[in-house]
C-alpha cells in the first residue's frame, strides 16, 4: 500500500528554488525534466519507501533525483516526509540531515 507523502516547508523551498533557478538559467525542457524526475522519484519512495540509500540517522533516506540533486527524506510509521532538495555539487551535505 502506497505511503501519503508530506512536504515540510524547507522541502518545498528548496524544490521552488530549483525549478526558478531551472527557469531562469536553463530551457523549460530542463525544467519539465527535473519535475518529471521529482514525480518518479515521489512514486517510486510512495511505493517502496525503504528502496533508496539509508543514511546514518533512524529512518532518513536519500533519493537521487538527477545527478545535481538529492532528496533527504523520512519514513515515518503513517506517511513519508520530504526533509529537504540537496544540491551534490555543494559541499558537505550537511550532517544534520543525514
Amino acid at each position: 500500500m502506497a505511503k501519503e507523502i508530506k512536504w515540510t516547508t524547507e522541502a518545498e523551498e528548496k524544490f521552488d528554488e530549483i525549478v526558478i533557478y531551472l527557469e531562469k538559467n536553463w530551457t523549460a525542457n530542463e525544467v519539465e525534466k527535473f519535475i518529471e524526475a521529482t514525480t518518479k522519484v515521489l512514486n517510486y519512495i510512495s511505493e517502496y519507501p525503504l528502496m533508496f540509500r539509508k543514511s546514518k540517522k533512524k529512518n532518513i533516506h536519500e533519493a537521487l533525483i538527477t545527478e545535481k540533486q538529492l532528496l533527504i527524506y523520512k519514513v515515518k510509521p503513517q506517511h513519508i516526509e520530504l526533509i529537504t532538495f540537496w544540491d551534490n555539487r555543494q559541499n558537505d551535505i550537511s550532517k544534520k540531515y543525514i
